[in-house]
């Protein structure tokens, strides 16, 4: 039997109990996830930073780089001639709300949660800091300083990128824009941090505006994701499909089916269409940091409510037409995948795994790909078309076998067609006057050897054929 004291808890939480109202705006405080034990034990150094973190969850006081936190903090407060208690000041308007935009804060070491907003403007100022680095440089800073001097931009920016698209180590969008608004006497325009963001994290031009973000592993996602879909492609809810609609070939298989790869016109991840053959996918840079990167986005999508599938289906999407490394080097000759990792086997392994206990998002737009190009392989001619290039053309000798055994068969046709023409065509008299009828000679000896009996037909299509499959 229950007891008594639960009894009493459970009738006194539901007289309590929120409204609707305030339970939807409680689960939409949260942002910023400390992700559970069974999704980062299959990786763990793509979740965790390696350089330098960021808010409470992976802070390490040990760590060098609070060091240069600080130091930071320094030239931060020298340059904008404000004191620091101004930035204090206005960070603990908010300091409820930041600590709400941490789902498991409540987790954290309690001598990390007394120093939170301490935390917040240290990370917050290193963190414009780096980001400013892409705009501009820091002059005054040594030339020779070990983070934002040249050598520090070329060999540990770039692991401090890394480190800030890892989901458990963001910070509150907020945090960055009260800092900016106190160094600036006044709120910037809106979008001004998403545009510093930008020009730090991607190389090619994407617009500002892009709503409200929650962080930057956010506003790289949704960079990712810049485009307006084809209203083509625009339908109702798509209807659950069967379960031999869920295969989809892998790339050669496709492209031996007659389906045509090139590149979409953007870069975005939602760009994907199939029209009159033709697959048209976003160009993808693969290296070192795509499997992090990665990972992050999709357990972002995972938990927090609202955020989208779209780099879920995507990856998702590119698992399906990615089987081994013959599937790569066809779409790396297309341009649509740059190989920065290594080898193409490499690379397959790397999207095979990305996408290991993860569900399809059944209302997803690539469904709508999905559904087309399952359909134009199961056309009859393109079914027939694959299976010959399969069969084949798979490699240069079946080609030349092949090639030889038509060319053969063809050849003992019209030898044999030419032999027998004399005996069903007689000779006749062309002359005008008198039309003599001569009786047709009888068809002359053969030798055995240029006999072409029927016999002789059956033994060279066995023999072609025989070769055709032992080339394969």
């Amino acid at each position: 039997m229950a007891g008594t004291g639960w009894i009493i808890q459970v009738n006194e939480d539901l007289k309590n109990m929120e409204g609707l109202s305030t339970e939807k705006h409680h689960w939409n405080k949260g942002s910023i996830y400390k992700l559970p034990a069974s999704l980062t034990d299959m990786n763990k150094k793509a979740y965790k930073p390696q350089t330098v973190s960021f808010g409470p969850y992976h802070y390490d006081p040990s760590n060098p780089m609070e060091e240069h936190k600080h130091r930071a903090l320094l030239h931060f407060l020298k340059r904008c001639g404000k004191s620091v208690e101004l930035f204090v000041d206005a960070l603990a308007e908010v300091e409820n709300d930041l600590k709400d935009s941490y789902t498991l804060l409540h987790s954290v070491p309690k001598e990390v949660t007394d120093i939170f907003l301490q935390l917040m403007i240290l990370d917050g100022c290193f963190m414009l800091e780096i980001l400013r680095t892409a705009a501009h440089v820091l002059e005054d800073y040594a030339p020779n300083d070990p983070i934002f001097g040249n050598h520090g931009r070329l060999h540990v920016v770039p692991y401090i990128k890394r480190d800030m698209l890892m989901l458990e180590n963001q910070l509150p969008m907020i945090v960055l824009e009260k800092l900016v608004a106190v160094e600036h006497d006044k709120a910037k325009d809106e979008g001004f941090v998403t545009k510093v963001i930008l020009k730090f994290l991607c190389s090619c031009n994407v617009s500002a505006n892009m709503g409200k973000c929650v962080h930057v592993l956010d506003v790289y996602r949704k960079s990712l994701l810049q485009h307006e879909p084809d209203h083509k492609y625009i339908r109702h809810k798509i209807r659950s499909m069967g379960r031999d609609d869920e295969i989809v070939w892998s790339a050669t298989e496709l492209n031996e089916a007659g389906i045509r790869f090139k590149k979409s016109a953007t870069t975005s991840l939602k760009d994907i269409t199939f029209a009159r053959g033709v697959l048209r996918l976003p160009v993808v840079v693969v290296d070192d940091t795509t499997e992090s990167m990665f990972l992050n986005l999709m357990a972002f999508e995972r938990f927090h409510v609202g955020a989208g599938s779209e780099v879920t289906s995507y990856l998702l999407f590119m698992d399906n037409i990615i089987d081994n490394a013959r599937d790569v080097a066809l779409l790396h000759s297309k341009g649509i995948i740059q190989n920065a990792l290594g080898s193409d086997k490499a690379v397959a392994n790397l999207f095979n795994s990305l996408s290991k206990d993860v569900t399809q998002d059944p209302d997803s737009s690539l469904q709508i790909v999905h559904k087309r190009v399952y359909h134009y392989c199961r056309k009859p001619w393109n079914k027939w078309r694959a299976n010959l290039i399969h069969t084949y053309f798979r490699n240069p000798w079946a080609i030349i076998s092949f090639i030889a055994g038509v060319f053969l068969f063809v050849f003992t046709i019209a030898q044999t067609g030419y032999s027998i023409y004399p005996y069903y065509r007689p000779v006749h008299d062309s002359s005008p006057s008198n039309v003599i009828l001569v009786p047709a000679p009888p068809p002359p000896k053969q030798s055995s050897s240029d006999s072409t009996s029927p016999s002789t037909l059956v033994i060279s299509f066995i023999l072609v054929t025989m070769g055709c499959m032992l080339t394969n």
